[in-house]
């Protein structure tokens, strides 16, 4: 965890420092190495001027990056664009000089690390974390991006010295909510570590310390037992016709803290502190080796984890125990070269540098980077492809979208700039008379895009309407749309409220016929009573008006619709006002008058009489035949 970088002096003149950086990094070939310098020269020569607060010259950062980029065997576009990351707009390097002299790939990946980088993370929650994590995904057409970004990060928080205590604790803060976690999902385990180390370095000072002075002392002693553990182990190889390689470490510092958080205890109270790590060749020596080191050692019950064959979901393999060795227990992780390099850099193992013009990824459709990535089908996919598989597996059915000043909103998949706007605040959505994308006009009713900058337009005027039901997503948006124009808007036919109208509407067949066959017909009423009030379907429990243009009473036939704000207005079936009513033959509902129970009584025995007649006439038939 230095702080001065180990490639180079930064005393140095830029053009040694350049010299140094392709002594360390040698695979780069000769037409990219011309590349890589011509970037550099034009960024010392732009940026000659600039200071960083801490005094250092400005292109020591973005060299450094570019070196971090280089450990992990990035083309040269990445290492260029490295370079470009963090631009100062003094500098006058614009993106469109950047693509004429180095590529479109080149002037992609700078516009995207810039994009990020402009992104305000700020945040005050778990949930909204993952939101932004998220964001980070749905926000780039590059995983290189990413990759460019957390390299920054991790060069930041190497150079944080210099930084006021309380900027410390906030970048510190952020990179354990965002850029931590984010590496391990792309299984970059050692940027993870250290940016978890230097975090809690500069967040928990005092704890830091604690746990360096415990892992410190004894360090011979220490030695000396881990030195034992891995004579014992490679005798027992050798015997088994397996060459490995082992190496011994300390745990590292944060997830020291984090057992000591979830234990209870003191740094001094936790034992398990030490590990191991054999590599070798195969799988089946993996799990041969398993077997040697618990025939060496008892295992503790328990600690035993197959990551091999259920890999975790960021790619990640090994078998992992713990045994009781000297009395100490001792943690060993079995793994192959392969698997090894996969737990190192993730996502940067893949992007396997070739002697020839392909810089294709190898081996992708084997890649799980986050959780629950989707196994992708083909064995040799593009970067474009295989970034949008990643993209519809993270994002699901949701959108992320940025608020002018940078935060994020995440929205449901063809949300419009009105979902949003009651997302940001009720009184916005209320108000919205227009809406920007990335600075552009759009129609309301437009679906928005993954990574848009979103601007609402509004008027103190302006008020939710009709139209707008058609197209909002969002349950938030539709209420308060639907809630407004019940209050303020009389002509407004809420479609919720027909349709349990209707529902309530629906008598049997047989009841229907009946009623219109007497209603219609012009039947005998003179011995039928009402009680005045009218029917839908088995209930009275709704607002009704009676039409004044043709006044029904009972017993008239009578029909009735669904009106904007005013309940179910009721006209006589010939009054020629109803038939000119605007749609009436799509909000036309059932009514009926309701009669008293001396009505319903004669209407069973009428029924009772007609089918015991009809009965003795079908006997009568039968009798003849």
């Amino acid at each position: 965890m230095a702080e001065t970088f180990k490639y180079f002096d930064e005393t140095d003149s830029p053009e040694i420092l350049i010299q140094s950086f392709f002594k360390e990094f040698d695979e780069y070939k000769e037409d990219e190495q011309s590349r890589i310098t011509n970037a550099w020269n034009f960024l010392v020569e732009k940026t000659s001027s600039f200071k960083r607060d801490c005094g250092k010259p400005f292109y020591l950062h973005p060299l450094r990056v570019a070196s971090i980029l280089a450990e992990s065997k990035m083309d040269a576009d990445c290492i260029i664009a490295g370079l470009f990351h963090s631009l100062p707009e003094e500098s006058g390097i614009t993106l469109e000089y950047i693509q004429n002299e180095f590529g479109k790939t080149v002037a992609s990946l700078v516009a995207g690390t810039t994009k990020i980088t402009n992104l305000n993370i700020a945040n005050k929650t778990l949930q909204q974390a993952d939101s932004i994590r998220k964001m980070l995904f749905a926000m780039v057409d590059d995983v290189r991006i990413i990759l460019i970004k957390l390299s920054d990060r991790l060069d930041r928080m190497r150079n944080l010295k210099s930084v006021k205590p309380e900027a410390q604790r906030a970048i510190a803060q952020e990179v354990l909510d965002i850029w931590a976690p984010l590496a391990d999902r792309f299984g970059m385990s050692n940027v993870k570590n250290e940016m978890e180390d230097l975090s809690l370095k500069y967040s928990n000072p005092d704890v830091f310390q604690q746990i360096k002075a415990i892992v410190s002392q004894k360090k011979n002693e220490r030695s000396q037992y881990l030195e034992k553990a891995v004579q014992a182990i490679q005798k027992s190889a050798v015997k088994a016709g397996i060459d490995v390689t082992i190496t011994s470490r300390a745990k590292h510092f944060y997830s020291i803290y984090q057992k000591m958080r979830k234990r209870n205890k003191e740094a001094s109270e936790l034992f398990d502190l030490l590990a191991l790590r054999i590599i070798c060749h195969t799988e089946s020596e993996c799990y041969t080796l398993v077997g040697i080191v618990h025939g060496l050692w008892k295992p503790l019950d328990g600690r035993f984890k197959d990551y091999i064959a259920m890999p975790k979901s960021n790619g990640y393999q090994s078998l992992h125990t713990t045994v009781m060795c000297e009395g100490k227990p001792l943690e060993i992780q079995i793994r192959t070269e392969k698997m090894h390099s996969i737990a190192e850099h993730g996502v940067a193992s893949h992007w396997l540098y070739k002697k020839g013009l392909n810089h294709d990824m190898v081996n992708a459709s084997n890649l799980t980077i986050v959780n629950q990535l989707k196994e992708l089908k083909d064995n040799h996919v593009t970067d474009e492809a295989f970034f949008h598989a990643l993209k519809d597996e993270l994002l699901g059915d949701s959108i992320f979208v940025f608020t002018p000043k940078g935060e994020v909103v995440e929205l449901p998949m063809d949300s419009t700039a009105i979902d949003f706007a009651y997302k940001v605040h009720s009184a916005i959505g209320e108000k919205i008379v227009g809406a920007k994308a990335d600075g552009k006009i759009i129609p309301l009713s437009t679906p928005l895009k993954n990574t848009q900058i979103i601007e609402i337009l509004t008027n103190p005027q302006a008020h939710p309407t009709e139209n707008q039901l058609a197209f909002v997503k969002t349950q938030k948006a539709r209420s308060k749309i639907r809630s407004w124009l019940v209050q303020n808007n009389p002509e407004f036919e809420d479609a919720s409220v027909h349709a349990k109208l209707v529902e309530a509407a629906a008598p049997s067949p047989k009841k229907l016929r009946v009623h219109k066959k007497s209603a219609l017909s012009g039947g005998d009423f003179a011995s039928r009573h009402g009680t005045g009030r009218i029917r839908i379907g088995k209930t009275t429990n709704f607002l009704i008006n009676i039409a004044k243009c043709c006044n029904p009473v009972y017993p008239d036939p009578i029909v009735g619709y669904v009106s904007n704000g005013r309940g179910v207005i009721v006209h006589r079936a010939d009054c020629l006002m109803f038939q000119r009513i605007f749609n009436v033959e799509n909000r036309t509902i059932e009514v009926f008058w309701e009669e008293t129970e001396e009505n319903e009584k004669a209407d069973k025995k009428k029924a009772k009489n007609s089918k015991d007649k009809d009965s003795k006439k079908e006997n009568s038939k039968s009798e003849k035949k």
